[in-house]
């Protein structure tokens, strides 16, 4: 059963004023719409939403010819750079926006969480926004009040739930937000990356509470979310969105391999094609570095690390060696590793690859540079240093005791279990 369905739906902005520019073509255009019922005589074709161009017309599509389907139970990622139109589709789904062109068919009640205190009345005690926003979503009083307390435990506000909203937080507000959306029991959640603004133990404990309500429940779930460790746990399936249009739809897997692939998110690697412009010199050059997880598509604290480098060396019958080290954005050291790769003095030249991995749950997220030396009998440096960053992302694997990840570089999971010995008793 289809619980949403995007029939050739688009969304057209027009940029400055949003007049046509005389009151008889305003009143035209009134006529036109709410009257004979047939669509914007006025409306043009217009660019694509493309932010870093600057277009001829006065009208951008945020959103241009979607098409795709969610059954019921699905839960799915929408992913995509800043300005591809996520939220745009999702307030049309919302109905917070209405679409230019296409139709839009949704089976079930809709909860959404858009923005920081979406649907608040600042002047409103949180427990009286409770009940409005239930009263929204079609519920009874008596409906939300067997939720209320569930609801106020979950969002972690209880001290404050008497409280003017206008008095809490950013985060106290998604804290509540995500709480009313996620209990008052719709068949549709949908939730936007408002979910960064509240703290770890928040996040970690909002994505356990959509997996409970997709898998327990039967309900699906829209998520968007430029947290590519958070979107690969949550989901099945995702869409990929490019300048207003569904670039890719499948599955979850297949979709962040394309994110990542199309340089849609800053790529781990690197590759120079052009060898004259690659880092190095007359003697050796580097012609890719990759950092690859070993598992998944994402490098993350779960995933472990592959590194992959592809380099051409040119001085023959020396003894070559590559030396790795490994530092945080502050140059605190993590490692430093030599590897020789021509033990006998007998280097050819041509093409070499050397690549090792770290294993998973040893480095914490984090943003690190792995800095690379060639020389000969690790002695002399016949190349300056290469410094390639790269970053570890959260796995929400994260203590549940703890309100925020444990600090620290290394993530190391120790099995004390076999070591304990009884000191006491018989």
């Amino acid at each position: 059963m289809k619980a949403i369905e995007f029939n050739h739906v688009g969304k057209q902005y027009r940029l400055g004023l949003v007049s046509t520019g005389t009151f008889k073509n305003d009143l035209s255009r009134w006529w036109t719409m709410h009257v004979l019922g047939k669509e914007d005589p006025y409306l043009k074709i217009g660019d694509t939403n493309i932010r870093s161009t600057k277009g001829d017309s006065d009208f951008v599509w945020a959103l241009k010819d979607i098409n795709f389907s969610v059954e019921q139970g699905d839960v799915v990622g929408i992913i995509g750079k800043n300005g591809a139109g996520k939220s745009t589709l999702l307030k049309l789904l919302s109905r917070v926006t209405a679409p230019t062109v296409g139709e839009i068919n949704v089976c079930g009640r809709i909860a959404s969480l858009l923005e920081v205190g979406t649907g608040f009345h600042p002047e409103m005690t949180g427990r009286e926004n409770i009940y409005m926003n239930g009263a929204i979503m079609g519920m009874t009083k008596a409906e939300i009040t067997r939720k209320l307390d569930e609801i106020i435990d979950f969002s972690g506000c209880e001290r404050y739930i008497d409280t003017p909203v206008k008095r809490y937080s950013s985060g106290m507000k998604v804290r509540l937000g995500f709480a009313v959306a996620a209990h008052l029991e719709p068949e549709i959640l949908v939730v936007d990356e408002v979910l960064a603004v509240g703290d770890a133990e928040f996040q970690k404990k909002a994505i356990g509470k959509m997996q409970d309500v997709s898998k327990g429940q039967g309900r699906t779930v829209l998520f968007v979310s430029h947290n590519m460790a958070a979107v690969q746990k949550l989901c099945k399936r995702g869409i990929l969105l490019e300048d207003g249009a569904v670039k890719y739809s499948g599955g979850i897997e297949d979709t962040i391999r394309m994110y990542i692939d199309d340089g849609i998110i800053p790529s781990q690697s690197v590759f120079y094609d052009d060898l004259s412009a690659a880092p190095g010199n007359d003697k050796v050059r580097i012609k890719s570095f990759e950092v690859l997880p070993v598992k998944g598509n994402v490098v993350s604290v779960a995933s472990g690390i592959h590194f992959r480098l592809r380099f051409m060396n040119y001085v023959p019958n020396i003894h070559l060696d590559v030396t790795f080290e490994l530092r945080t954005v502050d140059d605190i050291i993590i490692f430093n590793n030599g590897k020789v790769v021509s033990p006998q003095h007998d280097s050819k030249i041509g093409e070499y690859i050397v690549e090792f991995s770290l294993p998973p749950f040893m480095l914490n997220r984090g943003k690190y540079c792995m800095i690379i030396w060639f020389g000969e009998n690790n002695k002399y440096r016949i190349c300056e240093k290469y410094s390639h960053p790269f970053i570890i992302e959260d796995s929400f694997y994260e203590d549940p005791y703890m309100d925020k990840p444990r600090p620290g570089i290394l993530k190391l999971e120790i099995n004390a279990s076999s070591h304990f010995k009884e000191l006491y008793g018989k």
